[in-house]
């Protein structure tokens, strides 16, 4: 059974202290619903998948015992839906899971994006509100640009989803624009 949206977050606030971890996870979530009502899936399933999908990235941050293991041996425990686990065990390309679902493509496909988008609407006078595909495009190119940003999954999510590039980042732009204070990319106002 898979947890609820409160029960996901309940999680969340218990394993993430990192309040831009936690708009990460956030912003996933904001893509994976976006994703899940375009396509007529889940949107409970998608949205707790996204926020789960780190959870233990900050307890266990070493990706060659850690993250994202401890938290798949958590939803294990707790029997949580196989397709959850596929899904964030998926996102890890570094555990050769394959990604055979339309949730587990999609996880990957607005995972790296996400933050990337995110870290594009920081350095913005006006947040996320504007920000395009060319302008991302542009910042790609830049590999100092928030460098931990693995640009070959960010192409590679679009693809294997079957998505055109272009129309894939400005969906999730839109996502996550509407819930742009949440994520704390929003502007200011004066």
């Amino acid at each position: 059974m898979p947890p609820s949206r409160e029960e996901a977050w309940a999680l969340v606030e218990e394993w993430v202290q990192s309040e831009s971890l936690r708009k990460h996870l956030l912003g996933v979530e904001a893509a994976m619903v976006a994703y899940a009502g375009k396509w007529g899936e889940d949107e409970e399933m998608y949205a707790v998948t996204g926020l789960l999908h780190d959870l233990d990235y900050e307890r266990y941050p070493d990706l060659d015992s850690g993250h994202p293991r401890k938290a798949l041996e958590l939803f294990e425990e707790r029997g949580y839906p196989q397709e959850l686990i596929d899904a964030v065990a998926g996102h890890a390309s570094f555990l050769g899971v394959p990604r055979e679902t339309q949730m587990a493509k999609t996880l990957f496909a607005v995972d790296e994006l996400s933050g990337f988008i995110a870290a594009c609407a920081l350095v913005r006078p006006t947040g996320i509100d504007g920000l395009t595909p060319k302008s991302v495009k542009k910042k790609l190119k830049q590999p100092s640009f928030a460098a931990g940003v693995n640009r070959d999954e960010v192409r590679q999510g679009a693809e294997e989803l079957g998505v055109d590039f272009d129309e894939h980042v400005a969906f999730v732009i839109g996502a996550m624009e509407e819930r742009a204070d949440e994520l704390g990319l929003a502007v200011a106002s004066a």
